[in-house]
C-alpha cells in the first residue's frame, strides 16, 4: 500500500500558507533513493547518475541531487541553462538531444559538456557550427523490437532517436578523423519498465556494441550510459524495481563481455528521472464540488495542467484521502479537475473512502513528469512547489503562477497593464 509522506495535519499547516493545489517533495526519500543508486553500481569506479532534468526541472532538487553525486542529463537551452545557474559544469552534464538548435549545441559546447549525438547528419552540423569535441557520444538505436521474457516491451524500430548499427561503426570512423578522441556509447529502448531485467539486457547489447566498435575502429571507449527506462510502479499491489539486483545484472554483464575485451576501465552512466524522483512527490489538491448525474464525480481544485499524464496516457496515479487513510473505499468516483476537456480525470471509477468537500486528496507519484508535464490551457496557472526538508519543516521552492506571470508574455500590449498592475500590487 502507498502510503503519503505527509499527514493531514502537516498538510493542513502548509495550506494555511499555500493554497491547494500544488506539489510537494520529499527531500528525506530523495537523497536515501539517490544514495542507494550510487551504492548499487559503486562496483564500477566511474560510475554517475545524470539526473534527467526535464522530469524535475526545479533548480532546488537539482542541488540536492548535486550533493548526492549526481549529474545533469540536459536536452534544452534552458535546462543547460539551469544547470550551469546550479554549478554543474563539463563532466557533469550530458547533454542528450534530437533535432536540436543551433544555440543548444552552442551552450553545451560552451559549458564542455559531453555531447550525445543522436543523428548521424549531426556529425557535419556540429562539426561546422563548433567543431567535434575530443569527448563525444553517440545514441545507439538497433532497431526492431525490445523484448525482455518473450515480452515486447517496446518498438525502437519505430522511434525517431538513435544511430543504425551501421551508421554509428561509420559515425565513429568519421569522428575520429575529425579529431575525437574518447567515445561514449547511449541508448534508450523502453519506459518506465518495472523490471529488473531490463538495464541488464541494455547493458549487454551496449556492451557487444563497444566491444564491437572497439575492433573496427580503434575508438577509445571512455563510458557506457545506460540512460532511463528504469521506473517504478504506480499501482500500489504492483512489485518495485530493485535497483541492487539490477546493479549486480549489469556488474555480470560487465564481467563477462567488457572485462575479457580489455574495457574493464569503461565507466557505466545512467540518466534516471522517474526512478530518482517519482515516489518522492505528491500533487497535494482539495474537493471543492460534487456532482451526482449518471455517475458520481468528486470535482478538486488541481486539474491536468498540474498532472498530465492521467489524461494523456490513462496512466494510474493512487489517491489517499488524507485523514481517511484507514476508512473503507466503499463509495465508486471519477475524481476531475475543472478543464474543458472530459479526459480532465485523475481516476475514473475508483474506489475511495467517502470524500467530503473541503477534504484533502494525495494523489502519488506526480515528482517525475508532474509539475515537469504542466501547461496553460483554459487559462489555469501553474501549481507552486515546496520541499519537505528533513528537519520537517517545509519551503517554497516554487511560487505559484498568478494572472500577471500568464499575462507577461503580451507585454506589447497596454490594453493588459491594468491587469498586471492589480496583480501586482
Amino acid at each position: 500500500m502507498k502510503k503519503p509522506f505527509i499527514t493531514k495535519e502537516q498538510a493542513e499547516e502548509i495550506i494555511a500558507k499555500y493554497p491547494t493545489p500544488f506539489h510537494i517533495y520529499d527531500e528525506k526519500g530523495i537523497r536515501e533513493n539517490a544514495r542507494n543508486l550510487n551504492k548499487a553500481f559503486s562496483w564500477n569506479k566511474g560510475y554517475k547518475e545524470y539526473f534527467a532534468v526535464k522530469a524535475t526541472p526545479n533548480p532546488y532538487i537539482l542541488k540536492i541531487l548535486q550533493e548526492e553525486g549526481c549529474g545533469v542529463d540536459c536536452s534544452s537551452l534552458t535546462e543547460l541553462m539551469m544547470s550551469e545557474c546550479c554549478g554543474f559544469k563539463g563532466s557533469d552534464i550530458m547533454f542528450s538531444s534530437n533535432v536540436t538548435p543551433k544555440a543548444d549545441f552552442l551552450k553545451a559546447r560552451e559549458l564542455g559538456a559531453y555531447i550525445n549525438l543522436d543523428d548521424f547528419t549531426h556529425i557535419e552540423y556540429l562539426d561546422e557550427l563548433c567543431g567535434i569535441p575530443e569527448t563525444i557520444c553517440c545514441r545507439y538505436n538497433p532497431g526492431g523490437h525490445f523484448s525482455i521474457e518473450n515480452q515486447i516491451m517496446d518498438n525502437p524500430g519505430e522511434a525517431k532517436y538513435g544511430f543504425t548499427h551501421d551508421q554509428i561503426i561509420e559515425g565513429f570512423k568519421i569522428l575520429k578523423e575529425k579529431g575525437a578522441k574518447h567515445f561514449g556509447i547511449h541508448a534508450f529502448l523502453a519506459s518506465n519498465t518495472v523490471s529488473n531485467a531490463y538495464y541488464p539486457k541494455l547493458a549487454r547489447i551496449l556492451f557487444e556494441l563497444a566491444v564491437e566498435l572497439k575492433e573496427k575502429t580503434g575508438a577509445d571507449i571512455k563510458f557506457i550510459n545506460l540512460s532511463g527506462g528504469v521506473g517504478i510502479a504506480y499501482e500500489p499491489d504492483k512489485p518495485q524495481n530493485d535497483i541492487f539486483e539490477i546493479g549486480e545484472g549489469v556488474h555480470k554483464a560487465f564481467d563477462e563481455i567488457l572485462v575479457p575485451a580489455g574495457l574493464g576501465d569503461v565507466a557505466i552512466f545512467t540518466e534516471l528521472g522517474r526512478y530518482m524522483l517519482a515516489p518522492y512527490g505528491h500533487l497535494i489538491t482539495t474537493c471543492t464540488h460534487h456532482k451526482h448525474t449518471y455517475k458520481e464525480y468528486v470535482g478538486v481544485d488541481a486539474c491536468a495542467c498540474n498532472l498530465m499524464r492521467p489524461a494523456m496516457y490513462g496512466a494510474y496515479h493512487h489517491i489517499t484521502v488524507l485523514g481517511k487513510e484507514n476508512a473503507p473505499c466503499d463509495h465508486k468516483y471519477d475524481v476531475t479537475g475543472g478543464l474543458c476537456e472530459n479526459n480532465d480525470k485523475f481516476a475514473v471509477d475508483r474506489m475511495l473512502p467517502e470524500i467530503d468537500t473541503g477534504d484533502i486528496l494525495c494523489i502519488h507519484d506526480t515528482g517525475a513528469h508532474g509539475f515537469s508535464m504542466g501547461y496553460n490551457y483554459n487559462g489555469k496557472l501553474r501549481s507552486a512547489e515546496i520541499l519537505l526538508k528533513e528537519d520537517g519543516t517545509t519551503q517554497l521552492i516554487r511560487r505559484a503562477e498568478t494572472p500577471a506571470d500568464y499575462f507577461a508574455t503580451f507585454d506589447f500590449s497596454h490594453i493588459l497593464d491594468k491587469y498586471s498592475k492589480d496583480n501586482n500590487d
